[in-house]
C-alpha cells in the first residue's frame, strides 16, 4: 500500500429506508476491484481507519460503511431512541444493499471483524449473487449460545469483574444480564443510562484483556459513545442478533457454500471462542479457516493472515 492509496478519497452518505443517512468513506482505486468494510459493535464505527491496513489499496476499491445508528450515520442512536426497534439485523442488510447500488457495485468482497463478521455472514447469505469472496477475523455468529457466553459464562475466567458487572446489571428474577442492561439502557432515565453504559463498558474492557490486563477500566473514553455502543450492542445481543430459527447464520451455510471465504480467529479469544469459526467451517466447504495460537480477539498476527486472504480474493473478480 503506497501512501497516495492511503486515506479515503471520497466520503458521503446514502439515504436508507426510515430516513436515515449511511456515512461512507471510499480508499484504493476508483477501478478496483470492489470491497465493503463491516465494523464491529453493534455499535462500533469506521474509526480512524485502521481497517484499511488489511487491503491492498492499489487494487481495490474499499467502501467502508457506519452502520445504522453508528458513528457518523445519521440519526446517532441517542438521538432517535425512539426509533430503536427499526435496528435489526434486517434491516442492516437492507442498508448495505441499498449502499452497493447507489455505490454502482455489482459485486464486491465482504469483510468485517467480530459483530461485523456476523452481518458480513448474514448479508452474504441473503445477497450470494453480488459477493465475491468473505474475509473475516474474530469470527462471529451472535447466537444465544455466544451471547450468553461473553455476558455470563466468560465470568469463570474474570469472577472479580463479572460479580460487579452481574450486581450492576440489576436485573430482575428470570433476567439474564444482557437483557437486563438492554432494558436499563432503553428505559431508565438519563442518570441510569449513563451508569449502565459505564458498567457495561467495564465489562467489555475486561473479557477482551486476557493479553492486557491494564486495558480494563474503560473501552470508550466518551460518554456519549459509550451511552450509544451499549444501548445498540444489548438491544441487538438480548434478541439473539434478530437471527433465530431458521434465519440463524449456521443454518443457512447451504447459501453461501461455494463463495470462497477466509476465517480467522484467535485461539486466546475468550470473548467468542474459537470453535464458532470451527462450525462454520464444516459447513463451508470453500472456507479456509486460521486459528493464531498466540492471539486473542484481533491481533497483528490475524491481521496478516486476513490481509493474505484478502490479497488473494483480489484476483477472484472478473
Amino acid at each position: 500500500m503506497t501512501d497516495e492509496h492511503a486515506g479515503p478519497y471520497a466520503t458521503g452518505f446514502v439515504e436508507v429506508e426510515g430516513g436515515a443517512s449511511i456515512f461512507w468513506e471510499e480508499s484504493g482505486v476508483p477501478d478496483g476491484v470492489p470491497a465493503l468494510w463491516l465494523h464491529g459493535g453493534p455499535g462500533g464505527s469506521l474509526g480512524s481507519g485502521w481497517y484499511r491496513s488489511h487491503f491492498d489499496l492499489s487494487r481495490y476499491r474499499l467502501i467502508g460503511i457506519d452502520q445504522r445508528g453508528s458513528g457518523k450515520s445519521v440519526p446517532n442512536i441517542l438521538d432517535a431512541r425512539d426509533r430503536l426497534d427499526e435496528h435489526t439485523t434486517q434491516r442492516l442488510i437492507a442498508d448495505i444493499e441499498q449502499v452497493r447500488v447507489a455505490m454502482g457495485v455489482e459485486r464486491w468482497v465482504v469483510a468485517g471483524v467480530s459483530w461485523g463478521t456476523t452481518l458480513a455472514l448474514a448479508y452474504a447469505q441473503e445477497h450470494p449473487d453480488h459477493v465475491i469472496a468473505l474475509g473475516l477475523v474474530a469470527v462471529t455468529t451472535t447466537s444465544r449460545e455466544e451471547v450468553d457466553w461473553i455476558t455470563e459464562g466468560v465470568g469463570r475466567v474474570f469472577p472479580e469483574e463479572w460479580a460487579r458487572f452481574e450486581r450492576d446489571s440489576r436485573r430482575r428474577d428470570g433476567e439474564r444480564v444482557v437483557e437486563a442492561y438492554a432494558r436499563r439502557l432503553r428505559e431508565g432515565d438519563a442518570a441510569e443510562r449513563t451508569a449502565a453504559a459505564a458498567a457495561w463498558d467495564r465489562w467489555e474492557s475486561a473479557h477482551v484483556s486476557l493479553d492486557s490486563p491494564e486495558r480494563v477500566g474503560q473501552l470508550f473514553a466518551d460518554a456519549r459513545t459509550r451511552e450509544a455502543f451499549a444501548t445498540l450492542v444489548t438491544h441487538f445481543w438480548s434478541r439473539d442478533g434478530f437471527l433465530t430459527g431458521e434465519q440463524a447464520v449456521l443454518a443457512r451455510m447451504g447459501r453461501i457454500a461455494d463463495i470462497p471465504g477466509a476465517l480467522v480467529h484467535g485461539r486466546r479469544d475468550i470473548s467468542g471462542p474459537a470453535v464458532t469459526a470451527w462450525r462454520l467451517h464444516q459447513l463451508w466447504s470453500a472456507s479456509e479457516l486460521t486459528i493464531v495460537e498466540a492471539e486473542g480477539h484481533g491481533g497483528a498476527e490475524e491481521s496478516a493472515v486476513l490481509r493474505a486472504a484478502l490479497d488473494r480474493f483480489k484476483t477472484l473478480a472478473p
